[in-house]
């Protein structure tokens, strides 16, 4: 394939990708499997045979790539978040109920609910298992737009009274926006557990430094790296005394790019998890100057790069898969995927919410459909490419092109179904809301 054509299918991809969001938003199709799609067909071209799109012949490229895609999200994700998280209020604690349960109940569960099937139908070693497991738990801030908050909620913005929009008090797309955006660097302790158990000789020792320090020291060092850079960047940009330094004055939203970096290569450098910097960073952020336009112009750039990045991560991986992406697919690979996508996931998450559920009329409360909802919407995608693919760069994994294709397959399968029943499923719950509400 010559460079123009390259340039060619590039060009018009990305034209597709700007189109897709306006022209699917009423109908049941969502811009991801178009775009899959579209890698598909791609694919199917006639390539130079010394190009490679085999994850064992990427796996640096692959892993910075995911990397940086999923940081994009979540910098995007933060933002856009309306709900107040006040850290010295209880009451504030309670309406964040839905993503506690999520992180804290759903997640583990969804784990070991994994790991039980890559282990008894795949025959996985535990070590291997508990990895498969740990890569696919965590769902996706970059390719569940569908089912998420949009932008941010300003002053400048007449905010809806009626219910009948994804405002800031949808409780729906605000828990699966918060949990995506946390629970992708909370995967990170099982990825190294199993990691360690990879490595051999697991015992007390090794325990020990897993749970004080991968479970919980990088944990608070990555939250406390995040809320302390976007604690700085927010003086900058909103109270800095010289008003001639305060970027929200000047309007410029590339802020929001510059403390994305900053703060996940922060976080790394003194051990911390940079995936959960970077989401305290963006709402601590946002929490500097709630009502300031200016959060909408960085969101608007982070969105921006989040499609540019969705788009090129998504052509690959169309085009991977006419190239040999699933050759390693098997009966055990679709029972495990289709398992998580319908059982495991949605069962874990209702249990969370459902049991000793907090009233659905106070806020935070979700009612039977709503629990429904937020259980079924777990969208896997491009977090576990990246975690998948930090696993095989720091350990041999046996059954590694096993891994790949499961993944893949499982990537997809949660890209079709939900994005074929987000847009219908969320307009019957928005109705729904905004009937209850105009009948109070």
């Amino acid at each position: 394939m010559t460079g123009a054509a390259v340039y060619l299918i590039l060009g018009l991809s990305l034209l597709l990708a700007t189109v897709l969001p306006h022209a699917t938003r009423r109908v049941a199709l969502s811009p991801p499997m178009v775009l899959v799609g579209v890698g598909l067909a791609i694919g199917l071209l006639p390539l130079a045979d010394d190009v490679s799109l085999q994850p064992e012949d990427n796996r640096e490229l692959i892993t910075h790539v995911a990397e940086f895609t999923v940081l994009v999200s979540l910098m995007g994700v933060g933002l856009a978040i309306d709900r107040v998280l006040e850290l010295r209020s209880w009451r504030s604690w309670r309406t964040w109920s839905p993503v506690w349960r999520m992180l804290l109940v759903a997640m583990p569960l969804t784990i070991l609910g994994t790991m039980l099937l890559g282990w008894w139908v795949a025959g996985l070693a535990p070590a291997v298992a508990l990895l498969l497991g740990a890569v696919l738990a965590p769902t996706d801030p970059v390719l569940a737009s569908d089912v998420q908050v949009g932008e941010p909620l300003t002053d400048d913005v007449d905010r809806p009274d009626d219910g009948g929009g994804p405002e800031e008090d949808d409780d729906i797309r605000f828990s699966l926006t918060a949990e995506a955006g946390l629970n992708d660097g909370l995967a990170f302790p099982f990825v190294h557990l199993a990691l360690l158990l990879l490595a051999g000789g697991f015992g007390l020792a090794e325990a020990g430094t897993w749970l004080g320090w991968y479970l919980v020291g990088k944990i608070a060092i990555g939250l406390a790296v995040g809320l302390g850079a976007g604690w700085l960047l927010g003086r900058q940009a909103f109270h800095v005394r010289n008003e001639d330094l305060r970027l929200a004055n000047a309007g410029e939203p590339l802020l929001a790019v510059a403390a994305l970096l900053a703060s996940y290569g922060a976080a790394e450098l003194v051990g911390g998890y940079g995936f959960l910097a970077v989401f305290a960073c963006a709402m601590r952020l946002r929490a500097s100057d709630r009502g300031n336009s200016y959060h909408r112009a960085m969101h608007g750039v982070v969105e921006r790069l989040e499609r540019l990045m969705t788009l090129l991560v998504l052509l690959v991986l169309g085009m991977a898969m006419t190239r040999g992406l699933l050759e390693h697919l098997d009966w055990r690979g679709v029972v495990v995927a289709l398992a998580l996508v319908l059982v495991v996931r949605p069962l874990a998450g209702y249990l969370a919410l459902a049991v000793l559920a907090r009233d659905e009329k106070e806020e935070g409360g979700l009612d039977r459909g709503e629990i429904a909802a937020v259980a079924f919407f777990g969208v896997r995608g491009v977090g576990s490419v990246f975690y998948l693919g930090y696993a095989v760069t720091h350990e041999h994994v046996p059954d590694e092109p096993w891994l790949w294709s499961t993944v893949a397959f499982t990537i997809i399968v949660s890209v079709v179904l939900h994005g074929v029943t987000a847009t219908p499923a969320m307009s019957r719950l928005d109705a729904r809301r905004k009937a209850s509400a105009q009948a109070r």
